[in-house]
C-alpha cells in the first residue's frame, strides 16, 4: 500500500489531529478511552448523586409559602398512612383493635417517628387508618421511610385476616423511583437487542456492529459517572439515567454510523491503495467535524432549558449534556483506533483471501483460457432511494407543497394540547403505595388535597389573623369545593408571627374543582379575610397550588427558552454552512417537524388513540405532561441538526467541487441515505422503547422522539429539503463567497 502524503500539522483541524493521534497509537487511545470511563464511573459512585431538595422545586406563590413556613419552621411534617381494613365485609372493632395496638407500639419504637396519631375511623366504618408523623423535613423522608414499610408488612403478618398497607408522600415516592430503575431495566432489555438486529443488518458484520454498541454503551457509564460527580453542582431531579440511556443510545450510534459510513467510502475510492491510519484522516476531516458540529448544536440547544430555571429542567439539560461530550469524544478518540485495529485485521484476511482467489482463478483460467471481469461498484443510491427522491428532483414545487401541507395537518391537532403536571393521578397503578392510596382516598376524600395557608404578620396582629382564619374556615365549610366536617390544622410559630392552616378538598388533585378551590381561596377568602389584617403577608401552598404556580412558570420561561434556541440554531447552521438560507430553511423545517410530533402525541395521548392501539391507561395519559413540550422541542431541535449537517454538509461537498445545486442535491442524500436511514431506525427503536415505561411522561417523550425522528428522516430530509434546495438553486448557499466562486463556473439554469 502506498502511503498517503501527510498534510502540514498546522493546517490540520482538532479532530483530524486527535483521530491521527488515535490511529496511530490505537491501544493508547483505547487504554485512555476505557481508563477514562472507569475513572468517570469510580469517581462518581465514590461521591455519590446529590438528589434535588424541598428548596430546589420551589417556584411561585407555592414556593413562597414553602420558604415562610420553613422560615418559621413550620413545615409540612411528612406523614405515612396506615390503612386498616377488612379483607371481605365491615370492618370490626374487635378485629380492628388488636391491629391498631400492633401499629402504634411498633411505629412509635422506630427512631425515625416523631408520632402516632389515634386511628379514625371512615365514613362507612369499612376502614381505619392510623397516621404516622416522621421526622424531620417532608423531602428526606422518601431515604427513611423503609423501616416504617417493614413494620407494616410485619403488622400485615400478624394479622392475615385484615388488610394492612402503608401509603403516604414518601412511599409512594420510593414506589416510583424503585418503577423507574425497573422501567430503566426494561428499557435497555428492549433497546439493545433490537440496536443490533438493526445495525447487524446494514454491516452484516458482528464485529462492525461491536463497535457502535460497544461505544455507546460506554459513553452512557462515563456519563453516568460524570452526572454523578456534576450532581453536586446541579442537583439530579431524579430523571438523569433515564435521559443519558435514551439519549446516550440515540447520539452515540448515530455518531458512529456517521464515522464508519465516510470511512468506508474512502476505503473503496482508494481501492487498496491507502492505508487505515490514511483512512481514518479522511474521514475524521469529514465526518469527524460534523460529529463535533452536530453534537454542539445539541448541546448549545439543551442549553436553553437552563433559561427555564427549573430544577428538572436543568437536571434533564446536565445530562443530556454530559452524555453528547461523552459520545463525542469516544467517537473522536477510540474510533479511530478501533477502525485502525479493525482494518488491519481484514487487511490481512482479505490478503489471505485475494492469493487463494487468485490462484482458484488461475487454475479456471487454465481450464477456460478466459478470465473473469472486474466486479464493477456502484456508489450512487440505490433504486428505492432514487425513486424517493425522484419527485423532489423533478416536481419540486409541487412536492414542496403538499408535503408542507402534509406537516402542518399532522401538526394541527397540537392546537389543542392541554398541560398537565403528572402527579400521584396520572402515576401507574402497579406501584402498590399508589393502590393504597387510592383506597385510602376513596374511604377518606378529604385526604386528597389539602391546601396549606401561610400568613406572616406582626406579632400583636396573632388574635386578628386567628380571627380571620376562623373566619375563612367557616366560609369553606359552607362551599362545596371544600370538605365538610373535617377541622383544619392549624399552627403557630413561636414568635406568633407565622400561622398555618391546612383546608381539604375533596376532590382528585388534577380535577377542576381543585383547581377552582385553589382560585377561589386565593382571589377571594383570604384577601377578604387575612388581607383586612394589617401588615399581613400571605400564600398557598400544597399539591395543587404547587402544580398551578408551576405551569404558569414554564409559561412564563416559555418565549425566552423557545427564542433563544431559534436564535442559536440559526446562527450556528448559518455559522457552519457559511449561508443565512440554510440557516433559515433549518429553523423552518425543525419547527416543521416539531409541530408535527406535537399534534401527533395529542392525537395518540390526549384523544386516546394510544390506549386503543397499545391498551395505555388512558387515565393516566389523557393529558400531556407540562414538561413534555418544551424538553421535546428543545431536544428535537438538537437531534435535527444531526441529519441537518450530515446530508447538508454532503450536499456542500459536492457543491463546492462545482457540481450544480441540482445534482449536489441529489447527490449528498442519495450517498447520505443508508446511513441516515439506519441511524433513524436505531433512534426510533430506542425511543420507542419508552413507550413501554410505566411513567406517563416517558411514555410521551419516547412516542414523540421517535416519531420526529420517523418525520425528520424519511420526509424532511428526502422530501422537503432537497425540493427547497432544488428550487432555491445557487441562492441556497447566499452570502457564501466560497460556494458563490465553486459555482461560478457553472451556466445559469
Amino acid at each position: 500500500m502506498r502511503p498517503v502524503e501527510p498534510r502540514p500539522k498546522e493546517k490540520r483541524p482538532v479532530t483530524v489531529r486527535v483521530a491521527v493521534w488515535s490511529a496511530r497509537h490505537p491501544w493508547r487511545a483505547l487504554a485512555g478511552w476505557l481508563a477514562f470511563v472507569v475513572l468517570c464511573l469510580g469517581v462518581g459512585l465514590a461521591m455519590g448523586t446529590h438528589k434535588a431538595t424541598g428548596e430546589d422545586y420551589r417556584v411561585g406563590e407555592a414556593g413562597r409559602a414553602e420558604t415562610l413556613a420553613a422560615e418559621a419552621r413550620l413545615d409540612r411534617e411528612p406523614v405515612e398512612q396506615v390503612l386498616i381494613s377488612a379483607r371481605s365485609g365491615p370492618l370490626t372493632q374487635a378485629a380492628a383493635e388488636p391491629a391498631v395496638r400492633d401499629v402504634t407500639a411498633r411505629m412509635r419504637k422506630l427512631p425515625e417517628v416523631a408520632r402516632v396519631a389515634p386511628p379514625v375511623r371512615s365514613a362507612d366504618g369499612r376502614a381505619l387508618r392510623v397516621a404516622v408523623i416522621m421526622k424531620g423535613a417532608e423531602a428526606d423522608a422518601d431515604d427513611h421511610v423503609a423501616p416504617l414499610a417493614a413494620q407494616t408488612a410485619a403488622v400485615q403478618r400478624s394479622h392475615p385476616e385484615l388488610r394492612v398497607a402503608e401509603t403516604g408522600s414518601p412511599s409512594v415516592s420510593v414506589g416510583v423511583d424503585t418503577q423507574r430503575g425497573d422501567d430503566l431495566a426494561l428499557s435497555e432489555a428492549i433497546a439493545l437487542p433490537v440496536t443490533l438486529l438493526t445495525l447487524l443488518a446494514v454491516f452484516g458484520s458482528a464485529l462492525m456492529v461491536a463497535v457502535p454498541l460497544l461505544l455507546a454503551l460506554t459513553s452512557i457509564v462515563a456519563a453516568m459517572g460524570l452526572s454523578m460527580v456534576v450532581s453536586h453542582l446541579q442537583p439530579d431531579a431524579g430523571v438523569g439515567n433515564n435521559i443519558i440511556l435514551l439519549i446516550g443510545m440515540a447520539v452515540g450510534v448515530d455518531y458512529t454510523l456517521f464515522y464508519l459510513k465516510r470511512e468506508g467510502e474512502e476505503r473503496a475510492r482508494a481501492g487498496g491503495r491507502l492505508g487505515p491510519e490514511a483512512l481514518v484522516e479522511l474521514a475524521a476531516a469529514t465526518s469527524g467535524r460534523a460529529i463535533v458540529v452536530s453534537g454542539l448544536a445539541v448541546i448549545v440547544s439543551t442549553a436553553t432549558l437552563y433559561l427555564a430555571t427549573d430544577v428538572v429542567f436543568s437536571s434533564l439539560a446536565t445530562s443530556t449534556v454530559i452524555v453528547v461530550l461523552a459520545a463525542v469524544l469516544s467517537s473522536l478518540t477510540a474510533l479511530p483506533a478501533l477502525l485502525v485495529k479493525i482494518a488491519q485485521r481484514a487487511d490481512r484476511r482479505a490478503a489471505r483471501r485475494a492469493q487463494r482467489a487468485d490462484r482458484r482463478a488461475a487454475r479456471r483460467a487454465q481450464r477456460t483460457g478466459r478470465r473473469p471481469a472486474p466486479r464493477e461498484r456502484s456508489d450512487g443510491p440505490g433504486r428505492l432511494w432514487r425513486a424517493l427522491l425522484r419527485p423532489a428532483s423533478e416536481h419540486p414545487a409541487r412536492t414542496l407543497c403538499l408535503s408542507v401541507l402534509l406537516m402542518l395537518a399532522l401538526a394541527a391537532p397540537a392546537l389543542g394540547m392541554q398541560l398537565r403536571v403528572l402527579n400521584k393521578d396520572s402515576h401507574s397503578r402497579e406501584i402498590p403505595a399508589l393502590q393504597t392510596y387510592d383506597r385510602l382516598t376513596t374511604a377518606f376524600p378529604d385526604l386528597r388535597v389539602q391546601h396549606q395557608i401561610v400568613v406572616r404578620a406582626p406579632a400583636a396582629e396573632a388574635a386578628e389573623v386567628a380571627s380571620a382564619l376562623r373566619e375563612l374556615s367557616g366560609r369553606a365549610q359552607s362551599d362545596p369545593l371544600y370538605a365538610k366536617g373535617v377541622t383544619p390544622l392549624v399552627k403557630t410559630s413561636r414568635d406568633r408571627r407565622t400561622t398555618t392552616m391546612e383546608l381539604s378538598t375533596p376532590h382528585k388533585v388534577s380535577s377542576p374543582e381543585a383547581i377552582a378551590s385553589l382560585d377561589r381561596l386565593r382571589t377571594d377568602y383570604l384577601p377578604d379575610t387575612v388581607g383586612a389584617v394589617p401588615g399581613a403577608e400571605f400564600a398557598v401552598s400544597g399539591d395543587v397550588a404547587h402544580d398551578t404556580d408551576y405551569l404558569a412558570h414554564q409559561d412564563g420561561k416559555l418565549p425566552l427558552v423557545v427564542g433563544a434556541l431559534l436564535l442559536l440554531t440559526f446562527l450556528m447552521t448559518t455559522l457552519v454552512f457559511r449561508s443565512v438560507v440554510i440557516g433559515l430553511i433549518g429553523v423552518a423545517l425543525n419547527l416543521l417537524s416539531a409541530a408535527a410530533a406535537f399534534g401527533l402525541v395529542v392525537v395518540f395521548f390526549q384523544h386516546g388513540l394510544a390506549g386503543t392501539l397499545f391498551g395505555f391507561d388512558t387515565a393516566a395519559t389523557s393529558a400531556i405532561g407540562s414538561r413534555v413540550p418544551l424538553f421535546l422541542f428543545v431536544i428535537l431541535f438538537g437531534l435535527s441538526m444531526d441529519y441537518q449537517i450530515f446530508v447538508v454538509s454532503r450536499i456542500r461537498e459536492a457543491a463546492l467541487r462545482g457540481v450544480p445545486t441540482r445534482e449536489a442535491v441529489l447527490h449528498g442524500v442519495g450517498a447520505s441515505a443508508k446511513v441516515v436511514t439506519s441511524a433513524a431506525v436505531v433512534m426510533v427503536t430506542v425511543f420507542a422503547s419508552f413507550m413501554f415505561l410505566h411513567l406517563a411522561e416517558m411514555k410521551q417523550i419516547g412516542f414523540s422522539l421517535a416519531v420526529a425522528v420517523l418525520l425528520d428522516a424519511f420526509v424532511i430530509r428526502v422530501v422537503i429539503l432537497p425540493s427547497a434546495l432544488t428550487l432555491l438553486g445557487r441562492a441556497s448557499w447566499w452570502p457564501s463567497r466560497t460556494m458563490r466562486r465553486a459555482q461560478s463556473t457553472l451556466p445559469v439554469p
